[in-house]
């Protein structure tokens, strides 16, 4: 299964985004391909975060909108969101100490840890960090399409 990182979520509705056209194109293939696919639930809370940041987007994206995107998503059949579950704590604990793992990367560790817990086989994203999880295929399908 496929799973996609907040930055590729934000550049396919950030149409003033440089990458928009491609990370669209790719989310919807995605989502129409009736293929499993999954976002992080703590992706979304990202999502939601950057979009409606005064401070990043001028104009930012208005929560109504942002929220309708999120809403938009889930009426995909495909998609699962996905979480924390069971041993999620075992999983994180060793990625972090596996990774040497300190400071802003612990939220990269609990996407990757979240993801191994679900079977994500492949995570599109922009983060090279996410890169330093064994187990997890980073992909960034922003380049070379």
């Amino acid at each position: 299964m496929t799973a996609v990182d907040s930055n590729i979520l934000i550049c396919a509705h950030r149409e003033d985004s440089p990458w928009h056209p491609v990370a669209w194109k790719h989310m919807r293939r995605l989502a129409e391909s009736g293929a499993p696919w999954a976002i992080p639930w703590p992706c979304v809370h990202e999502f939601l975060a950057v979009v409606t940041h005064r401070r990043i987007y001028r104009p930012p994206t208005p929560l109504a909108r942002a929220l309708a995107h999120v809403e938009s998503w889930r009426e995909c059949p495909s998609l699962h969101l996905i979480g924390e579950v069971g041993e999620y704590w075992a999983v994180l604990k060793s990625l972090l100490t596996a990774g040497r793992v300190e400071g802003a990367r612990v939220h990269d560790a609990r996407i990757a840890a979240i993801c191994r817990q679900h079977g994500v086989t492949e995570l599109w994203s922009a983060d090279r960090d996410l890169t330093r999880f064994a187990g997890l295929k980073v992909v960034n399908p922003l380049v070379g399409s």
